[in-house]
C-alpha cells in the first residue's frame, strides 16, 4: 500500500483527480479524519473538507502505486 497527501483547491482538480482514480484497477481510498471515502467517488470527496490536505491510501502493487502516484503528482503535498 502507498500513502501520500494531496491538496485539491478547485473542483477542476477534484475532477482531475476523479478522473486519473477511476483508470486504475485498484482500490484507492481517501482518508479524512475517521472517515474513509472511495477516491473514485467525485460526491464521496466534496463531502470531505477540501481546505486542508487529505492523505490517499493506494491499495494496490508498488508498480500500480507509482502509476498513480505520477498521474496526480501535481496534487501530491510533501
Amino acid at each position: 500500500m502507498k500513502v501520500f497527501d494531496i491538496q485539491l483547491a478547485s473542483i477542476n482538480d477534484v475532477k482531475a483527480f476523479v478522473n486519473a482514480a477511476c483508470l486504475q484497477p485498484f482500490d484507492i481510498d481517501i482518508v479524512s479524519g475517521r472517515y474513509v471515502i472511495d477516491a473514485k467517488s467525485i460526491m464521496g470527496i466534496f463531502s470531505v473538507d477540501l481546505s486542508k490536505p487529505i492523505r490517499v491510501e493506494i491499495h494496490g502493487t508498488e508498480e500500480d502505486g507509482m502509476e498513480f502516484y505520477n498521474a496526480v503528482k501535481n496534487f501530491i503535498v510533501e
